[in-house]
């Protein structure tokens, strides 16, 4: 039976609140980067349907420092992350990364604006305040509703990096920053002829009302992130200890197994066995 990507959003919305752990079960808690919330909520959802044990909690969220220093202290089992982690991290903290999956970071629209297409400098202009209106782009005559991110978390890093026109580019004031992932994936989803910079996992996880953009041409499905067509990418990295508990490698496990896989691409994310 396929999973409904759907039935993730929601969950991941409500930061992933489950039951208290059956008795005599193991909890593994698994918190960092936010961006990668949706992809593990499904994850985590799909293996609590098949197993009781562990338990698996997620967290709201922990910037790249905070995360290892969880880790380390034993406040949680798995960091999540999509960069940030250095090989001396790794070295000095007896840490061990699992690259699971990558996926397309995309420009996305509401489902109220009818675009299918846009080029970079497009989307350089409508970020930096050039076009600010969807009559040129979608023949529509109403304001663009322009959502961003802090500019040191991983999407708008990717896009500065890769597109030129970002690299410098002043963002228009009126550009609304929305501080985590999930702020993002709400925002988009509930704010009609909006624009926003997400992954294709909250594209897929949001049942219609985000559409992803197909870029100079290049549409972000996962034969053109796994060629390296479609350029804007993100890896999904689980850190653990060195040596991670039974509990611990039964999940990754699972992550790492046929089912897991057709999780991860049921969510937009493209695995990477």
């Amino acid at each position: 039976m396929r999973l409904k990507p759907q039935l993730f959003f929601w969950v991941y919305m409500a930061a992933f609140s489950p039951s208290l752990p059956a008795s005599g079960a193991e909890t593994v808690v698994l918190d960092g980067s936010t961006g990668m919330l949706p992809l593990a909520s499904a994850l985590a959802k799909a293996y609590q349907q098949k197993f009781s044990d562990p338990q698996l909690e997620l967290g709201k969220g922990l910037g790249t420092g905070a995360r290892l220093r969880a880790l380390a202290e034993g406040k949680i089992h798995i960091a999540l992350a999509s960069h940030g982690i250095a090989a001396d991290d790794i070295r000095k903290g007896n840490l061990k990364v699992l690259d699971a999956a990558k996926g397309a970071i995309v420009f996305a629209v509401n489902s109220s604006v009818p675009l299918s297409r846009i080029t970079d400098s497009q989307v350089c202009d409508i970020y930096g305040g050039k076009i600010r209106n969807w009559e040129s782009l979608a023949s529509l005559s109403t304001p663009i509703a322009v959502l961003t991110r802090p500019p040191t978390e991983v999407d708008p890093e990717v896009i500065r990096a890769k597109i030129g026109c970002f690299k410098d580019l002043k963002e228009a004031e009126t550009a609304r920053v929305m501080a985590r992932g999930g702020d993002m994936a709400k925002a988009l989803t509930e704010t009609p002829y909006s624009i926003g910079m997400t992954s294709m996992t909250v594209v897929e996880q949001s049942g219609g009302k985000v559409k992803a953009l197909v870029l100079n041409e290049v549409a972000p499905v996962p034969e053109n992130v796994r060629n390296g067509r479609y350029f804007l990418t993100r890896d999904f990295l689980f850190v653990t200890k060195a040596d991670p508990t039974v509990a611990v490698k039964k999940f990754l496990d699972y992550v790492l197994s046929p089912e897991g896989d057709r999780v991860i691409s049921d969510n937009g994310a493209v695995p990477l066995r």
